[in-house]
């Protein structure tokens, strides 16, 4: 099980390294929602999203034989390019097994750091292809969220937050596959103990929601959404674990509702955040919980969104 000491020591670890992103408000968005939101700025962490926090913790800590011969990882987009990075920055190999309809912009970017990046299809499952090259070139998998290094990683961001906030009384952070909650969970049980943590997740991928209410593991088939970091079809049973210990809530959102979040947020916090980072300050602009005249923590998890997709949804919805 993964701790806050684990937490703590993963921030020394990744200090230098990784961005210390600012914490944002907006009276125009403390209007709308009613409550006073303190937004914490992944979107500008290093790679554009909060995934290089556990992958540089991760990679620190391999062996000097892994750390020669290589990692490999799997993943639509934020994770790819932060082990891509990562790698780079400490001189490991890294090979990167991507689906062919990963956002443009996440495939030019995990190339543009130097990792080899294979493709599969839709049709072909991401595991078993990076399961037959890691045991083939003798690699080791770096996990996008069921790894306690990479959660330990995520939580640093809200260890950051609520050491410039303080106490919070709502803690609002995207799930794909729960790696990013199940650390900000852990930091915030330490550092606000009464502090409500919700979980949002895009509705047509809402496996863990489901695992959740049922209290056990629920796979789904690969979500259909615009949350392309949401894509997963089961949380995994570490970040299982901790999201029943930890977690108070579970919401979702529709795709439609998650665009109308996210150009609010472009609009009053003139800010650039993907359709995933922006799940969990939909879910509070669209009203799924109140929180009226609370003090809110909202997690933008990432900010690499393809502008002409963007703007393409602007012309055809008339946001």
């Amino acid at each position: 099980m993964v701790s806050f000491a684990d937490v703590a020591a993963a921030h020394e670890r990744i200090r230098g390294h990784a961005v210390r992103t600012p914490v944002l408000s907006s009276e125009a968005i403390n209007a709308i929602t009613g409550a006073q939101v303190f937004f914490k700025c992944e979107n500008l962490q290093n790679m554009g999203a909060f995934k290089f926090r556990g992958a540089y913790n991760a990679l620190s800590l391999l062996s000097q034989q892994e750390k020669a011969k290589g990692v490999i990882a799997f993943s639509s987009g934020n994770h790819a390019q932060a082990v891509a990075l990562a790698g780079k920055m400490l001189g490991i190999k890294t090979v990167i097994v991507m689906p062919s309809n990963a956002p443009k912009i996440k495939l030019e970017g995990t190339r543009s750091h130097g990792a080899e990046v294979v493709v599969h299809e839709k049709n072909q499952s991401r595991e078993e292809v990076t399961e037959a090259i890691r045991r083939q070139r003798g690699l080791t998998l770096i996990p996008p969220f069921n790894h306690p290094h990479v959660i330990a990683g995520q939580g640093t961001a809200a260890k950051e937050l609520l050491e410039e906030t303080g106490p919070l009384d709502v803690l609002l952070v995207p799930v794909g596959g729960g790696g990013l909650i199940s650390g900000c969970s852990i930091a915030a049980r330490e550092l606000s103990p009464g502090c409500r943590v919700v979980g949002v997740e895009p509705a047509a991928g809402n496996d863990v929601t489901l695992s959740f209410q049922k209290k056990q593991i629920v796979t789904i088939d690969v979500p259909d959404t615009i949350a392309d970091g949401a894509r997963t079809q089961a949380p995994g049973p570490l970040t299982f674990e901790l999201i029943l210990k930890n977690v108070d809530e579970m919401l979702t959102v529709t795709d439609d509702e998650l665009l109308r979040g996210m150009f609010t947020l472009w609009e009053k916090l003139r800010v650039v955040v993907e359709p995933t980072g922006a799940l969990a300050f939909s879910a509070l602009f669209h009203k799924r919980l109140n929180c009226e005249k609370q003090r809110v923590g909202v997690i933008l998890s990432g900010g690499n969104v393809d502008l002409h997709w963007a703007a393409a949804q602007v012309d055809k919805q008339k946001y």
